[in-house]
């Protein structure tokens, strides 16, 4: 990696680590999201460098939507017990009485049940003014428009037409009783940037981001991992085992995988950042 990328990468972690600072000093009780993924994982590490070699002042919460990939779960606990964080972990009570689920119920209805109304619950329960996200700007359009301090009001509502200018790296984080902030630290980096700190700062990750031979079933287009016994085969369908892994991770049965060799960080940020100039037809799309 060369000087001028890697003076790249130390500018973005410097202003990650402003950021996660001015939070602390600045909130009464704040907590930092942690979805498990990659972006989690770096945004975890700038935290631990932000404190270091003190612990975190503030918890981690994982919202639980009952669907997660057994590794991630594994890889939740290890890590919140490997650094001494406090972990919060909620799953929506009323969702979990309904019998919500991807399979019977669809993507939407799930996500908007387990994960989106769970964390409201959650952030309501434990009174937080000002809670940590991994999202960066680059994902897509509606993520574009964040600013890095997200104002939500208190019924949790964004609206992007009503946030605050950040001129000059100044961040505004007044709020009412009620009302919170939804603060991105990593709205700057790029998903080549992920990879590339990952590599070079040698971020333990959960292994589904990297290949190995995995048992999955072709269903809609998607190579979907079966990982426990809760699938309902349809007729046709045959479990294989390939060489597969993760771009991005969430439940199981909305997660698909691609076919890929890429055994560790360098190989991902190699080809999820666009380095080759041409792709065989259907890889890492």
């Amino acid at each position: 990696m060369d000087q001028k990328r890697l003076t790249h990468l130390r500018q973005l972690e410097a202003e990650s680590i402003h950021i996660i600072r001015e939070v602390a000093a600045e909130f009464s009780n704040p907590v930092m999201l942690y979805s498990i993924g990659k972006d989690s994982s770096v945004m975890l590490h700038l935290a631990r460098k932000a404190f270091y070699p003190g612990t975190l002042p503030f918890p981690l919460l994982h919202v639980d939507t009952g669907w997660k990939f057994r590794e991630m779960y594994a890889f939740r606990d290890r890590t919140a017990n490997a650094y001494g964080c406090e972990l919060l972990v909620h799953k929506n009570p009323e969702g979990v009485a309904m019998g919500i689920n991807p399979f019977v119920h669809g993507s939407a209805k799930h996500t908007d049940i387990m994960k989106t109304e769970g964390l409201k619950q959650a952030l309501n329960k434990y009174g937080f003014d000002a809670a940590f996200g991994g999202a960066r700007r680059d994902e897509e359009k509606s993520r574009a428009k964040e600013r890095i301090y997200s104002f939500r009001d208190r019924f949790h509502r964004w609206d992007p037409k009503n946030q605050r200018p950040e001129l000059w790296r100044n961040y505004n984080g007044q709020i009412n009783k009620g009302e919170s902030i939804r603060v991105f630290p990593l709205s700057n980096w790029t998903e080549q940037d992920i990879w590339q700190y990952i590599w070079l700062e040698n971020i333990d990750i959960v292994p589904l981001y990297l290949a190995a031979e995995r048992p999955v079933l072709e269903r809609d287009g998607m190579l979907m991992m079966v990982d426990d016994d809760r699938i309902d085969l349809q007729l046709g369908e045959v479990i294989k085992k390939r060489m597969v892994r993760f771009r991005t991770l969430g439940c199981w049965p909305l997660t698909g995988a691609v076919e890929s060799h890429a055994q560790n960080a360098a190989g991902n940020y190699r080809r999820d950042a666009g380095f080759y100039h041409q792709r065989a037809p259907g890889e890492d799309d």
